[in-house]
């Protein structure tokens, strides 16, 4: 177990018990982005509008995971949906996200 696994928790456990309780996953990229391949049954709202969805979103009931190409919008994504009271997780990199699920 490494320090920041320590501190935060490991990200993939994190990942497993999201997905075991149903999590949606969140690709945040642009649609053009996103039509280009995307993981299986994740939806893409785009960061750029993701404020404007909080309130879907949370109807939802459920854990999210947001990801993005690199981890860096999922992660901007993540800080949102918290701050909203929405529990979340930032999946990272969609396709390493993939080969996590």
């Amino acid at each position: 177990m490494g320090l920041l696994d320590f501190l935060f928790g490991n990200k993939n456990d994190m990942i497993k018990d999201f997905q075991n309780r149903g999590a949606i996953i969140i690709d945040v990229r642009t649609t053009k982005e996103f039509n280009q391949g995307a993981i299986a049954g994740s939806k893409n709202i785009p960061l750029q509008i993701i404020n404007s969805k909080i309130e879907s979103i949370k109807k939802h009931n459920k854990p999210v995971i947001t990801c993005c190409a690199s981890g860096i919008r999922s992660g901007s994504a993540a800080s949102i949906l918290k701050s909203n009271g929405i529990e979340v997780v930032n999946g990272g990199g969609w396709m390493s996200l993939n080969r996590k699920l």
